[in-house]
């Protein structure tokens, strides 16, 4: 069989070239936020899907669930997720609200980074893991390289949890985003949380997001107490409320 070159001409790649100055229109499969104002800035509306997305914080298990879970509710490449290292038990209540079954929650306790970058990396291979969600306080770029190439090859959502002190290093993943609560005032109503877009493929965003508060059947279930752990959510660590989608605090 003869390959015979053809002439390339610039209107053949101009759907496919990506300026700076534009936001990136992400070609492979994403899966949307669930936050209509986020995906208004995310490449191709919504997490990118086989790639990695870092949520940086000051204290992790605070917001991350608010941010993810409604993307887990969309994703349909499979019916497991997988929490690496979670910090806190999450709330079965909370989580069935919003019609996410604890039955779909693998949880893999692990306190060394190398188990921890183990576990995740088995879990993007599984072919019944939807996403994996990992939180990697301390870990090296090349390690991070190494999980966005297994997210890549096996088609995965891979969020890392990192705190807010690296945004300074180096990553190789291709959306990094900065959470933290929003101070209250005319744009930001008490419980709304801001989002800082670090790094996308597209021209820096001058001004943070801000998320709406959460729903108010969540702040009902924040503020009870006393709700029994469904016996199919392993427990990872001692309860401690953060979120309402993280087990309540103990009833006063």
């Amino acid at each position: 069989m003869t390959l015979h070159a053809l002439p390339l001409l610039a209107d053949d790649f101009g759907a496919d070239v990506w300026r700076a100055n534009e936001l990136g229109s992400a070609s492979d499969i994403t899966v949307a936020s669930g936050h209509a104002v986020l995906d208004a800035q995310l490449p191709g509306g919504g997490w990118p899907v086989g790639a990695l997305s870092e949520i940086l914080q000051h204290h992790n298990g605070q917001h991350e669930w608010r941010l993810i879970l409604p993307a887990l509710m969309r994703a349909d490449l499979g019916p497991v997720t997988v929490l690496v290292g979670a910090p806190h038990v999450p709330f079965g209540p909370g989580l069935a609200s919003h019609g996410f079954g604890a039955e779909r929650l693998v949880c893999v306790t692990a306190d060394a980074a190398l188990e921890r970058l183990w576990a995740a990396e088995q879990a993007l291979r599984c072919a019944d893991v939807a996403a994996v969600l990992a939180w990697l306080p301390q870990v090296r770029a090349a390690q991070l390289r190494r999980l966005h190439r297994a997210a890549s090859q096996h088609r995965k959502l891979l969020f890392v949890m990192r705190p807010a002190q690296t945004q300074n290093e180096s990553s190789p993943a291709v959306l990094r985003l900065l959470l933290a609560p929003a101070l209250p005032g005319a744009h930001a109503p008490v419980g709304a949380l801001q989002l800082q877009i670090l790094k996308r493929r597209g021209p820096p965003l001058a001004h943070p997001l801000v998320l709406p508060e959460r729903q108010a059947r969540l702040s009902v279930l924040l503020a009870l107490s006393g709700w029994p752990e469904p016996s199919s959510t392993p427990a990872l660590h001692p309860p401690q409320a953060r979120d309402a989608l993280d087990r309540p605090a103990a009833a006063a």
